[in-house]
């Protein structure tokens, strides 16, 4: 009988088994990486669609002033 105060089942740890671990958790891993780099490039793309809008509406403003300068010149 077994002498320890809480007796353990064994398990297999054979090299080939430590292998699979290994590559499940490098899969895992990789994945995780995949899904937070998606997220990245999706909030970039937002932000250059915001960039983009904050330029088309600042050459907006200065085409309106110099359109607004044109008609108050012409009598």
């Amino acid at each position: 009988m077994d002498d320890r105060p809480f007796p353990r089942e064994a398990f297999d740890c054979a090299p080939a088994m430590r292998i699979e671990a290994q590559e499940r958790l490098t899969a895992l891993q990789f994945s995780q990486l995949h899904t937070q780099l998606n997220k990245i490039e999706d909030m970039m793309q937002r932000l250059e669609r915001r960039l983009w809008l904050t330029v088309f509406g600042v050459v907006g403003v200065i085409l309106a002033q110099a359109a607004q300068s044109l008609m108050a010149a012409t009598p």
